[in-house]
């Protein structure tokens, strides 16, 4: 039985399995996810693996694949399943209290999940912090929110969360599932959407990529206002339109006409200017 306030919608329609399975390339219609890597230099980390419905096709690469659900009932359950294959671990518990880099132990992750509607961005923000260690992640998420992951510059889609997953990932929308693919049917549609890395954000560090990251929320604040307003507690709107103009845009452009290689430039040049003045002397 789904638990509602888990978000639980099972994966229930063989056929949509089945699609999943092919696109991902864990199967065995089509299983070419290990070209190019022997399957023990990297693991399969399922997360919510519910009843098991994804988690038999990852187990046919003959990686390991471990796991982690929240369920205590589902989890025992996927215990039964990890004795019968022993490139099976399961992790019972939250996966935003789990270390993903200490359950791949050195190797290389590649992540499938069908995500909870309600903590999607959460999960993904999760994800992104071990972004140099992931070949590439595969979830199950609402339409709405696949359509903001990929959306372009200009659209009524994009906004932090389309330039976040941009900078962290190279996010491609992959198939669209009807709520009949699931039991309990959610009342929207869903969406598979891969995530593939590296990305602009490799050659950061930690402490880099989040100060980007809070400059973009600064930037989409208030997204009737222009960049030059929503900055003003980062730089004065005169120098913000002034670099702006540099870099041959409008001096009144918002948020969301910008794309990714634009907000990093303009993160750059604003934070060039502050290591220079020095903390004491910004204007």
């Amino acid at each position: 039985m789904a638990r509602q306030r888990l978000g639980q919608h099972f994966l229930s329609d063989p056929g949509w399995r089945e699609k999943i399975a092919r696109a991902i390339r864990v199967s065995p219609h089509g299983m070419t996810s290990i070209e190019g890597r022997p399957s023990g230099e990297f693991c399969w980390i399922e997360i919510g693996a519910g009843h098991g419905e994804m988690t038999q096709h990852l187990l046919k690469t003959g990686a390991p694949v471990i796991a982690v659900e929240l369920d205590p009932a589902l989890a025992s359950s996927l215990q039964r399943l990890a004795q019968l294959h022993s490139n099976l671990t399961v992790v019972p518990g939250d996966v935003l209290e789990t270390d993903l880099a200490a359950l791949a132990a050195g190797r290389r992750m590649r992540i499938y999940g069908n995500l909870p509607y309600y903590i999607t961005s959460p999960i993904l923000h999760h994800f992104f912090h071990y972004a140099g260690q992931i070949d590439e992640a595969h979830v199950v998420i609402q339409l709405e929110v696949a359509a903001r992951l990929t959306a372009r510059p200009g659209t009524k889609q994009y906004g932090y969360l389309s330039v976040a997953t941009q900078f962290f990932s190279r996010p491609e929308f992959v198939l669209r599932l009807p709520p009949a693919a699931f039991r309990p049917p959610p009342e929207v549609a869903s969406a598979l959407v891969a995530l593939r890395f590296p990305s602009e954000a490799s050659a950061w560090s930690p402490g880099e990529a989040a100060s980007f990251l809070e400059f973009v929320k600064a930037c989409f604040a208030q997204k009737r206002k222009t960049l030059a307003n929503n900055l003003r507690s980062v730089a004065a709107p005169e120098r913000v339109r002034e670099i702006l103009s540099g870099m041959k845009l409008r001096e009144d452009v918002r948020a969301e006409q910008l794309s990714v290689v634009q907000f990093l430039a303009l993160f750059r040049a604003i934070s060039s200017e502050h290591s220079a003045a020095g903390p004491d002397n910004r204007s």
